[in-house]
């Protein structure tokens, strides 16, 4: 009796499929190490996509062998899981869109609809037609895993490159020796007074910094949130051994901080940063000078 005749009495067709995944493994990863979706993220060898094809198609068998083609969280697809996001991170670098990379993942169904049509040439139509159809929805699970571990990654990538923004747009100046500025511009956010204060800490470890200026004068209002990020900010460079001086408080600001109640006793404020950078300057015994019609003079 032919083999896949026997396989047809001992299972169902998903099971079928299975067998057929493990006998043609070989076949399957040589067709679709040609495909797009392999061949354009492993570029360094044709092997390694021919690797990576028989690690897909061995997952796929096992989903198939344990009759959960339409189950997206079937454990077979946790063994591919890193593989294809991998895939998916390249191609969207690439700057695929979901639709475009399900396009690929749909290739990846001729072939082994083909392999599987030769295989089972000799088997009663209806069968064949049992088995295409099982194979046909494992491949549409497959693409839904890909696209949501797509969109994981996309997702990921946003959140990385907001981060890397939010470093980019806290820059931290050195003004003098000892003493640090960092101008804040635009909306703060929770998460953006969170970079602020890493960033403003770091800075007074790095530069041994005695005096720290946070500038928010380009920061058109704040809420009560970000209003307690920033007194924790000013605490932690008091704990670090410096002294924060806030400067540039617009009148919105001062009014948000009196109505929210918080005590701006302890803090020192100036109303630019001109005027924090010469207290600074003051309290590490140094004064601006500057010239005038009658002589030199301090500030």
């Amino acid at each position: 009796m032919p083999e896949h005749e026997a396989d047809a009495q001992q299972g169902s067709p998903a099971r079928e499929v299975g067998v057929f995944l493990r006998r043609r493994r070989e076949q399957i990863a040589q067709r679709w190490a040609d495909e797009p979706l392999f061949r354009a993220v492993f570029t360094v060898s044709r092997d390694e996509a021919v690797e990576a094809g028989r690690t897909v198609a061995d997952a796929l068998a096992e989903v198939a062998a344990a009759e959960r083609v339409v189950d997206p969280d079937a454990a077979g697809f946790m063994l591919v899981r890193e593989q294809l996001a991998r895939m998916a991170a390249s191609r969207a670098r690439a700057g695929l869109g979901t639709a475009q990379v399900s396009r690929e993942v749909d290739a990846l169904r001729p072939p082994v609809v083909d392999l599987l049509a030769a295989d089972l040439a000799d088997a009663p139509t209806g069968r064949l037609r049992e088995c295409e159809s099982a194979l046909t929805v494992l491949l549409g699970t497959l693409r839904l895993v890909v696209l949501e571990t797509a969109l994981s990654e996309g997702e990921a990538l946003i959140d990385r490159q907001r981060l890397q923004l939010l470093e980019v747009a806290t820059p931290v100046i050195k003004l003098w020796d000892g003493i640090v500025a960092v101008p804040l511009i635009g909306t703060l956010d929770s998460a953006r007074s969170q970079v602020v204060m890493e960033t403003l800490l770091e800075a007074v470890v790095d530069q041994q910094a005695r005096y720290a200026i946070l500038d928010i004068t380009g920061v058109p209002t704040v809420d009560s949130l970000v209003a307690q990020h920033l007194m924790k900010t000013v605490a932690a460079a008091r704990l670090m051994g410096a002294e924060c001086v806030v400067s540039g408080i617009r009148p919105a600001i001062a009014q948000t901080i009196v109505h929210l109640g918080l005590d701006l006793g302890t803090v020192v404020t100036r109303a630019s940063l001109a005027d924090a950078l010469a207290h600074a300057l003051h309290r590490l015994g140094a004064d601006i000078v500057h010239a005038s019609p009658g002589g030199a003079g301090s500030r």
